[in-house]
């Protein structure tokens, strides 16, 4: 069966160079969450399907090691350039499995292609050191090679950025992989499998394991001792049982995990900015970002202001099927993550939080939940302690920088946070008094391929993306040497 839109791509497993159906000929099936219409059936892989592709990596692995970095570069540059000119394609598939709008998954498309296009830039800066002992004895010389057989783990709600952010520097950095994506959205990652095909990566490089339980892939991989590096993004539960069970065999992990991002607002802001950074950083993938703004702190002089202007924008958006441009906000993964926004802010509304627009599943079909926005949210509020994976914006209000920083800082994540203000030298103090990996500085958007993304406290270990994610997938050697 092949894709929809997407031509010659079978839905089975990419093992080894070949498409494979699963063990036993099993099939799950992938919904469209528009409509929650059966798209298509894909190969519901299990432990067979994951030693079969550890195997091919592992026998792929040192041919792929030694070949020259400036190769590596070029198979990586040749999938830009297919992903590039086929970034129509991609959206739509997005689009179809993922539930997002049609503009948002374009840029995601674009965004995705971009990785593929700096890591073959990166693959000819593997550097190293020479320098003289303080002894005087020898010299001390290191250099870095690939970590070996690499495993990496992608969520839902970017279904083809994600599996590039790891495939594009594993390979650049001469690591073998296998990639197993969430069951809720695989065809992109099978697609992304399929460019990486034709544009040169040898048989067994990437492979792509597809199936509906995700602990019967990702369990025996963490077991082979095959396999000696982690890359996961996912939620901090489900990365806190990775990490417990990658301990067992002390593999090397990259987690990139929750993230519960302020978003600062000072009375000295521009707010027409601010609104425009809000709905990018709140807005952006309907709010199914680890990244996106999940609390709005406003100063209390311009917070009746911001709260109109964002409910107004948030109220102006067109909510439907993804497909159609007129519609700004798409579905939802599936019915049970709307659920799962509907429950937090019913309990939100509870415990004192006013609606000011949206704030209820709407009664249709398909898995949607509208903007929405809420005021007068006390410290204590549910909203402002759990990460709300939706298109949804508590606002708290704030009188001093110290309570802002209190207050952004009062949880357990650690990954992004936002800061609006007229005040350049207060927004670099406030940046630095944060506990984030990344901070926007009157930016709603900071996801860049050439920049390190993670964060600290449990929002994750290591960084995705520029030099720092070339890296993650080396070990530095170091060899005394006289001469």
């Amino acid at each position: 069966m092949s894709l929809p839109e997407y031509p010659d791509v079978p839905a089975d497993q990419w093992i080894g160079g070949r498409w494979q159906p699963a063990d036993g000929g099993n099939r799950f099936p992938v919904f469209d969450p528009a409509t929650g219409d059966v798209l298509v059936e894909v190969a519901d892989g299990g432990e067979p399907e994951v030693q079969a592709a550890v195997s091919a990596a592992h026998e792929a692995q040192p041919a792929w090691a030694a070949t020259a970095p400036r190769t590596r570069g070029e198979v990586l540059r040749r999938a830009y350039e297919l992903l590039a000119d086929e970034q129509e394609r991609v959206a739509r598939l997005i689009v179809m499995e993922n539930g997002k709008g049609l503009a948002d998954a374009r840029g995601e498309a674009r965004y995705a292609a971009e990785f593929f296009r700096w890591y073959a830039e990166e693959a000819v800066r593997l550097d190293g050191d020479l320098l003289r002992s303080p002894s005087g004895g020898n010299w001390i010389m290191s250099l870095r090679q690939p970590v070996g057989v690499a495993l990496l783990v992608t969520p839902w709600n970017f279904p083809a950025a994600m599996g590039t952010r790891k495939i594009g520097p594993a390979l650049a950095a001469g690591c073998s992989v296998v990639l197993k994506p969430a069951s809720a959205a695989p065809l992109t990652s099978l697609a992304i499998a399929d460019a990486l095909h034709r544009a040169g990566a040898p048989a067994g490089t990437v492979n792509v394991v597809v199936g509906s339980r995700s602990s019967s892939l990702v369990g025996p991989a963490l077991a082979d001792p095959r396999v000696r590096k982690l890359s996961f993004t996912g939620s901090t539960e489900v990365g806190r049982t990775l990490l417990q069970q990658a301990a067992e065999r002390i593999v090397n992990c990259s987690l990139e995990l929750g993230g519960n991002a302020p978003f600062i607002v000072t009375e000295d802001a521009d707010l027409d900015a601010a609104i425009e950074g809000a709905m990018i950083a709140k807005m952006r993938n309907g709010g199914a970002s680890c990244i996106a703004a999940n609390r709005f702190l406003v100063q209390e002089r311009v917070a009746a202001e911001f709260r109109d202007r964002l409910t107004s924008a948030m109220g102006g958006l067109a909510m439907g099927p993804g497909l159609d441009e007129s519609h700004d906000v798409g579905a939802m993964v599936s019915d049970a993550e709307r659920d799962k926004v509907a429950d937090l802010v019913a309990r939100g509304v509870e415990q004192g939080a006013v609606v000011q627009v949206g704030g209820a599943p709407p009664q249709r079909p398909g898995a949607f939940f509208p903007p929405t926005v809420l005021s007068d949210v006390a410290p204590d509020n549910v909203l402002l302690h759990e990460e709300v994976f939706g298109p949804v914006a508590p606002i708290r209000t704030f009188t001093s920088d110290d309570e802002a920083i209190k207050a952004a800082n009062d949880t357990e994540h650690g990954l992004a946070s936002y800061v609006f203000t007229g005040d350049l030298g207060r927004g670099l103090a406030l940046s630095e008094a944060l506990e984030s990996g990344m901070v926007g500085l009157n930016r709603g958007f900071i996801s860049d391929p050439a920049a390190p993304f993670g964060g600290v406290k449990q929002s994750g270990i290591g960084r995705e993306g520029g030099h720092d994610g070339l890296l993650e997938f080396c070990e530095t050697k170091y060899v005394a040497v006289g001469w």
